[in-house]
C-alpha cells in the first residue's frame, strides 16, 4: 500500500511538472546591455530585485551619462504582495553649508553646483543595491555584479548616441570648465568601437567581493576622499562610512479603482503625480460633467498646465527631506484640499503665474527601468547623477563619474536650479540632508496585483512623463508602446506660461495655445520604461526616441514552485 501511495505521489509530481504553466516576466530598460543582463537573471530563476541589482551595475558601465555608482536614486518594490520604498538618494557632505554656492554679495555663483568636485553629494547607489539585495535578493551578490565587471574589463561596443553625447559634453566642458577631467576618461569613446574601463572594473570587483564595504570603506573610499581633498570637494572617508540608504513607506492613494504606489519625500514625484491625477479627475467629473477632453487637444493641454501651476507652487514651498523638514504629505493629498485647489483652475484663460501661490495655510539626465518577474513581483527604479555625465568629474584611480546632485538643493530661495525649479528653506543645503528630487518610480495595483510599472528620467519633467503615461493607459486605453511614444507636454509654473512639448501637437492646437498666451517650445524629454499587465499577459515598452530595449519573457514555472 505504501509503495502504491509513493508511486502515485511521484506520478502526480511528474504530471505537475509536465503541465506547469508558463509564466510571463518583462523588462523595460534604457539600453540593450542592461536589458540582456536583466533578462538573463530572470531566466536563471532570479527575482525582480536580483535583476534590478544586476541591471543597475551594468548601467554604471554602459550608460555613463546616467547609470552610476557615483550617484543615487529610488527603488519602489512590490514583493509578495507588499510595497516598499528604498531611498538611496545622495546626501550633502558634513562640511556642506547653506551658503556654499553664494559669492560675497550673496548671489549664486553660476555652475558652481553643477561642475567639479564641489557639486557632488555623497553617493548612495552601491549601498542602495546592497540593502535591496540583503532584504530581497535570491541569487548570490557576486553573480549579480559580475556582468558589470566583465563589461568594464573586456569592454562594450559603443552605441552612436552615447558617442555623440559624450563628444558634445567633452567639447562643452573643455571650453567652459577645463579643470574637470571628463575627457581624460571618455574622450576616446567612438561609435561602433570597443570601450574598456579598467579602473572601473577594479572598483566594481571590490564591490563584487566585499559588498557595500567595497565602496564605502577601504581602497575605493580612500580614492574618493583623496580626490576630493586634492580637487576642492567636500566628501570625506567619514562621510562615506556614515552613509545609509533608508527604507521608507511609499505613498499610496486610490484612483479609478486602482491603488497608486509612488515615491514619498525626499521625492516630490509621488505627491505631484497623485495631485495631478486627482485634480484632473475633479475637473473632468465636475465642470466637464464626465466628458473626457480629446487627447492632446488645446483644452486638455491647458487643463493639465493649470493643474501643474498649483503642483509646482506646492513643491517649491513645502517639499524637502522629511528627516530635516516636516513635509505636510497628508494635507497636500487630502481630498478636500485637492477639491479646493481644483476650484482655483481657470479653464478659459491662463492663471497669472505670480498669483499662483502654495495652497496650504500658514537631472536632466537620469535613467529608469521597470521589471516584473514570473511571480508578479516588480521593481520600478529611477537612478541619477543629475545632469548628463553628472559633475563631469571622474574619481581618479576608481574610474567612475561623480554626481552633481547638490544643484537639486535650493542654493538660494527664489533662484531656480538647472531645471528651472524654485525652492525655499525646506530644501536648503544642510549637512547629511537629502536634496529634493523629482524622481517618480510608480506602480498601479489592481486588486493587489501589478497593473502598471512606470518611470522616466528628465528632471522636473519626470513627473509629467509618469502621470501622462498613466492617463494614456487608463484614460485613453493606449497600449504600452503607444503610451510611451505619444507626444507629451510639460508646464511647471516657471518659466511663466511656458509649455515644453515633444512635437506631434496639432497645428491648430498650437495656434489656440499661443492665442491664449502660452509660449511653446518643442523639445524632447524623458525616456519612459513601462510595463502594463492584462491578466497574465504583459506588455513592455521603451520610448522609441531613446536607446532602450524592452522584452516580455515566457518562462517555465520553476521546479520548486511546481512541486
Amino acid at each position: 500500500m505504501r509503495t502504491i501511495l509513493f508511486s502515485l505521489l511521484f506520478l502526480f509530481a511528474v504530471a505537475s511538472l509536465a503541465q506547469a504553466e508558463e509564466r510571463r516576466a518583462a523588462v523595460a530598460m534604457p539600453d540593450a546591455f542592461s536589458a540582456e543582463v536583466a533578462a538573463q537573471i530572470l531566466q536563471s530563476g532570479g527575482n525582480a530585485v536580483d535583476a534590478a541589482v544586476a541591471a543597475q551595475f551594468v548601467l554604471a558601465v554602459t550608460l555613463p551619462e546616467a547609470g552610476n555608482i557615483g550617484g543615487g536614486g529610488f527603488m519602489l518594490i512590490h514583493k509578495d504582495g507588499e510595497q516598499e520604498f528604498l531611498d538611496y538618494r545622495e546626501v550633502a557632505p558634513a562640511a556642506a553649508h547653506r551658503d556654499m554656492y553664494l559669492d560675497d554679495d550673496g548671489e549664486v555663483v553660476p555652475d558652481l553646483s553643477l561642475f567639479g568636485s564641489l557639486a557632488s553629494g555623497v553617493p548612495g547607489t552601491v549601498q542602495g543595491m546592497w540593502q535591496a539585495h540583503q532584504r530581497h535578493g535570491s541569487m548570490p551578490w557576486a553573480a549579480l555584479v559580475q556582468p558589470a565587471v566583465t563589461l568594464a574589463e573586456k569592454g562594450f561596443v559603443v552605441p552612436e548616441p552615447l558617442a555623440r553625447e559624450a563628444e558634445e559634453f567633452a567639447t562643452y566642458v573643455e571650453e567652459h570648465h577645463p579643470s574637470v577631467n571628463f575627457s581624460d576618461y571618455f574622450g576616446e569613446l567612438r561609435a561602433g568601437k570597443l570601450f574598456r574601463q579598467p579602473e572601473l572594473a577594479t572598483t566594481l570587483a571590490r564591490i563584487r567581493d566585499r559588498g557595500a564595504e567595497g565602496f564605502y570603506r577601504g581602497e575605493t573610499a580612500r580614492l574618493i576622499a583623496d580626490f576630493m581633498r586634492d580637487n576642492g570637494g567636500l566628501i570625506t572617508e567619514k562621510d562615506l562610512l556614515d552613509y545609509r540608504a533608508k527604507w521608507r513607506r511609499p505613498l499610496m492613494a486610490d484612483w479609478r479603482g486602482y491603488r497608486i504606489v509612488s515615491a514619498p519625500p525626499p521625492s516630490s514625484g509621488g505627491i505631484a503625480v497623485i495631485q495631478w491625477l486627482k485634480m484632473y479627475d475633479r475637473v473632468r467629473d465636475g465642470v466637464l460633467e464626465g466628458q473626457v477632453p480629446t487627447h492632446n487637444s488645446a483644452e486638455y493641454v491647458h487643463l493639465l498646465a493649470e493643474v501643474g501651476k498649483r503642483v509646482f507652487a506646492d513643491r517649491a514651498e513645502y517639499l524637502g527631506d522629511p528627516d530635516f523638514h516636516p513635509v505636510p504629505v497628508a494635507r497636500l493629498l487630502d481630498d478636500d484640499y485637492l477639491a479646493q485647489r481644483s476650484r482655483e483652475l481657470n479653464l478659459a484663460a491662463i492663471s497669472p503665474t505670480p498669483a499662483v501661490v502654495p495652497g496650504l495655510p500658514e537631472s536632466e539626465e537620469t535613467t529608469h527601468f521597470s521589471i516584473v518577474d514570473r511571480w508578479g513581483n516588480a521593481v520600478s527604479n529611477t537612478t541619477t547623477i543629475n545632469l548628463s555625465f553628472g559633475s563631469g568629474v571622474v574619481v581618479e584611480g576608481a574610474g567612475f563619474l561623480l554626481n552633481d546632485e547638490m544643484d537639486d538643493f535650493s542654493a538660494k530661495p527664489g533662484v531656480p536650479n538647472a531645471f528651472g525649479a524654485l525652492g525655499g528653506a525646506a530644501n536648503a543645503v544642510h549637512p547629511g540632508k537629502r536634496m529634493l528630487s523629482s524622481m517618480s518610480p510608480t506602480m498601479l495595483l489592481e486588486n493587489g496585483a501589478v497593473k502598471m510599472v512606470t518611470g522616466s528620467p528628465g528632471g522636473t519633467t519626470i513627473i509629467t512623463s509618469v502621470y501622462q503615461s498613466m492617463l494614456n493607459v487608463v484614460e485613453f486605453g493606449m497600449d504600452a508602446q503607444r503610451a510611451v511614444d505619444t507626444p507629451r507636454f510639460h508646464h511647471q509654473l516657471w518659466p511663466r506660461d511656458h509649455i515644453r512639448h515633444q512635437g506631434g501637437l496639432d497645428a491648430e492646437v498650437n495656434k489656440t495655445l499661443q492665442a491664449m498666451g502660452y509660449q511653446l517650445e518643442q523639445d524632447g524629454f524623458g525616456d519612459l520604461q513601462v510595463i502594463v499587465a492584462h491578466g497574465d499577459e504583459l506588455e513592455a515598452a521603451s520610448q522609441s526616441s531613446g536607446r532602450g530595449v524592452s522584452r516580455v519573457l515566457v518562462l517555465p514555472e520553476p521546479v520548486r514552485a511546481a512541486l
